[in-house]
């Protein structure tokens, strides 16, 4: 498949409408007072929850904040606690972890959703913007039946993948590749190649339904 930009598509699996959507020991806090995130180093067993300080005011975090529920009316803005972290136009939550180097892997359970976009974004990546529209973050994405890779607002399409209801991610920072994961296999489905020169998060966009994440997991063996 064509190069696209500064990222490849390895073929071998939605989003929304384009619209205005354990550690170990290494885990250390980062000091900055507006950035308390987890830094990851090259162990593996990723662990992290949902960062409420990022959530949409549409979206509300359950299950000790590995779950992420949307809802349709959402909260009125002006009753969210004033906070530069949270997107504010687009319905996106971090997760409270940065990785900057490794190979990682977690879970997304999906309940009753048929839209949303999983993947990982840089840390600093603008509150105003929608994971997969910019050139900081990287996703699949599952819209109107259809799955689609997305970075810089482009959108390719992904086959072979009907709507699973979990998934795997595997993130290789070194090696610049994130992998969508058949579960039960497991294997890696499709996957795309970046530059990843900034920290980063897990990151999920959702327009109805719930998503659940499972992290602390070790990487399955087999994955490419």
């Amino acid at each position: 498949m064509a190069a696209l930009r500064n990222f490849s598509v390895c073929l071998r699996l939605k989003t929304g409408p384009l619209r205005a959507g354990f550690f170990r020991e290494v885990c250390k806090p980062i000091l900055s007072p507006e950035r308390r995130y987890a830094i990851n180093t090259a162990v593996n067993n990723l662990h992290f929850k949902l960062d409420e300080r990022t959530a949409h005011s549409s979206l509300d975090l359950f299950k000790k904040d590995t779950g992420v529920i949307y809802r349709i009316l959402g909260l009125d803005p002006s009753l969210v606690m004033d906070n530069p972290e949270r997107f504010r136009d687009w319905a996106v939550v971090f997760g409270d972890c940065q990785v900057t180097s490794g190979r990682h892997y977690w879970e997304v359970t999906v309940r009753k959703s048929e839209e949303f976009r999983l993947g990982v974004a840089e840390a600093g990546m603008a509150r105003d913007e929608c994971v997969g529209t910019n050139s900081s973050s990287w996703v699949f994405a599952y819209s109107q039946r259809k799955w689609y890779f997305m970075s810089t607002n482009k959108m390719v399409p992904l086959s072979g993948v009907g709507k699973p209801d979990r998934v795997g991610l595997l993130l290789d920072y070194g090696l610049g590749l994130l992998g969508l994961v058949d579960v039960h296999k497991p294997q890696v489905i499709h996957s795309i190649r970046a530059q990843f020169r900034a920290p980063l998060c897990p990151a999920f966009a959702l327009w109805d339904g719930e998503l659940l994440t499972h992290s602390g997991l070790e990487v399955p063996q087999g994955l490419d």
